[in-house]
């Protein structure tokens, strides 16, 4: 979805082993929130036959991160995001899941999917002059965004964006040595989330 310009992009996928594309043509696409992308782009794909919708994580919703998981909500799609490894087993999808602190997770999903891609997955491929010259026969659906009747009123407003303040809190427990030591493997798990 974008300008006339991001066909460019289509078409480097079609060379490099893409079957068709799809161009959701909008100038000003910049200007949506994640909710009015993945709504249109919901609305292009409804009728379409795939496997997997691949996305990236978050560099064009401003870093909400949201375009990709509210696309799988809106197709009825099972989704997983900040994807590093994917494992196809016949219909099902074993993911490896980039979690915080260099933590990860494993988990399984059917196919279809929708699947947010955590960048430097993949080391990029070029394209051959063969994909180059048979992308030239592959379609290119165009369709104006105007035409998916998706509003382009924002769900969403930014008020401010800043540096938060940093605070240091000192809390003191009370209570005999038993009592103390649940209270802290507590706080330890629920509030500092290290255990």
């Amino acid at each position: 979805m974008g300008p006339e310009r991001v066909k460019q992009t289509i078409k480097e996928a079609l060379a490099k082993g893409t079957d068709r594309g799809i161009h959701i043509i909008d100038s000003e696409s910049h200007l949506l929130d994640p909710l009015s992308s993945a709504s249109s782009i919901a609305a292009a794909l409804r009728n379409e036959s795939f496997d997997l919708i691949l996305t990236g994580l978050q560099s064009d919703d401003h870093g909400f991160g949201q375009t990709g998981v509210l696309l799988a909500e809106l197709l009825g799609l099972p989704h997983a995001t900040i994807i590093m490894q994917i494992d196809v087993d016949g219909g099902r999808m074993k993911l490896k899941r980039e979690l915080e602190a260099g933590w990860f997770q494993w988990v399984e999903l059917p196919l279809p999917a929708v699947l947010t891609i955590q960048s430097g997955i993949n080391k990029p491929c070029y394209a051959t002059l063969k994909g180059i010259m048979a992308a030239k026969k592959k379609e290119i659906a165009a369709i104006p965004r105007e035409s998916l009747g998706i509003t382009t009123a924002p769900t969403q407003l930014v008020q401010r964006i800043y540096v938060p303040q940093k605070s240091k809190k000192t809390e003191f427990l009370m209570g005999t040595p038993k009592e103390v030591a649940v209270m802290l493997v507590e706080k330890l798990k629920h509030e500092a989330r290290v255990l």
